[in-house]
């Protein structure tokens, strides 16, 4: 049965993790099938798209019905502009005065909240012969960024004054959405439409009015508008257990690895950093080479499991940051070089990123944002690999 559970892969790295492009591809059909052709949809690719990769998630997703990106950070959306993206990018986080000259010249579509910003990006673009594009941001009850609502119709009066500046968007972003009891996100919502009556009272309106994040985007149909932003459930996870897709979401992401070393340890034997595991038998220990220095979390030591063979076993000890150790006790026939699954499918047996946010005691967003670059990953199309990301290359 070594065939079966052996490493298939046409590279030769040891811990990776693989894409599925198709995955992504079907979230997005499935998703803007949902949504109808009258919503656009923001991919939500920030933090180098939740830890799958920005370019080729990008590329996959706008292959597949999405209209916009939308990014935290202007550094995320120049790499996708010199990586050849062209479609609309919003920039939904803060920038600096100094990240203006890349944002003129990116074509990028800055978020704005601050008459001081607002200025310094309309005089530069006019400088240089350009107009940004720019959504205003609403704060309905988040408490983070954005203007409150009494602040709105003065600040876009201000910047409807500004020839550098075409007011395209305005937005908001919901506190908790992905609860059941869904009493603050439409409070936060009526909020957003007390607002937009208020511009249009005063003459203001916008061509793209936005608020849904995933779990409004899934759940909340009536919250869509002109555009929906989603991040998390694009990448096949869903936003939380209290939110029930009405389409199916299939999880892109599977971290793999391989056993590096096999041997029994005696009665007695500790285990890792700390001996926090003692063997109380002779114990076939398997050494996986995957730690917190790739993304896997710490607080997993002794309490997460792997795949191997297709049969689940225990985490034993504690995760180091290149490495950890497995009991494999009752595994028939394991050896070197078998394939170990962290997150994903291996023959009929599953570890979902939710599993492994629940026992390291967080969600399912930061296990896979919190692959680090040293992770090679790996894209499939068809069952085939067609790109590869990695910084040995």
């Amino acid at each position: 049965m070594r065939a079966q559970s052996q490493v298939m892969k046409p590279h030769n790295y040891t811990t990776y993790a693989a894409i599925d492009l198709d995955a992504i591809a079907g979230n997005v059909r499935r998703i803007t099938s949902h949504i109808g052709p009258q919503v656009q949809m923001f991919a939500v690719v920030k933090a180098n798209a939740y830890g799958h990769g920005a370019t080729p998630v990008a590329r996959a997703a706008l292959g597949s019905g999405a209209t916009r990106l939308a990014v935290a950070r202007v550094v995320e959306g120049i790499a996708l502009r010199r990586a050849g993206i062209t479609a609309p990018i919003l920039v939904m986080g803060y920038f600096a005065e100094g990240e203006i000259a890349g944002i003129v010249a990116h074509d990028l579509t800055a978020t704005i909240t601050t008459s001081s910003l607002a200025r310094a990006l309309s005089d530069w673009a006019v400088s240089h012969g350009r107009q940004v594009k720019v959504h205003i941001k609403v704060d309905t009850g988040m408490g983070r960024f954005g203007l409150l609502p009494e602040e709105v119709v003065p600040f876009v009066d201000q910047m409807a004054r500004l020839d550098g500046l075409e007011l395209e968007g305005i937005y908001t972003h919901f506190a908790v959405a992905d609860l059941a009891d869904s009493s603050y996100t439409e409070r936060q919502f009526l909020t957003f439409l007390g607002v937009l009556t208020s511009l249009d009272a005063s003459g203001f309106s916008f061509r793209l009015r936005h608020v849904a994040n995933s779990a409004a985007t899934l759940a909340l149909p009536h919250m869509h508008l002109d555009a929906v932003r989603v991040g998390i459930a694009l990448y096949g996870l869903r936003p939380s257990d209290e939110v029930e897709p009405p389409v199916t979401l299939r999880p892109a992401l599977s971290l793999k690895s391989c056993v590096a070393r096999l041997r029994t340890l005696p009665t007695g034997s500790s285990i890792g950093y700390g001996r926090t595991y003692i063997t109380s038998r002779p114990t076939p220990v398997a050494l996986i080479p995957v730690g917190y220095g790739d993304g896997y979390r710490r607080a997993l030591s002794n309490k997460g499991y792997v795949l191997i063979r297709g049969q689940r076993v225990p985490v034993i000890g504690r995760v180091s940051m290149d490495q950890l150790s497995v009991d494999v006790t009752g595994i028939e026939g394991v050896e070197e070089g078998d394939a170990v699954t962290l997150i994903g499918e291996q023959g009929s047996a599953r570890i979902s990123a939710e599993e492994v946010a629940a026992l390291a005691g967080t969600i399912n967003y930061e296990v896979t944002t919190g692959l680090l670059s040293r992770v090679p990953r790996i894209y499939l199309q068809g069952g085939k690999v067609v790109e590869i990301t990695s910084p040995d290359r």
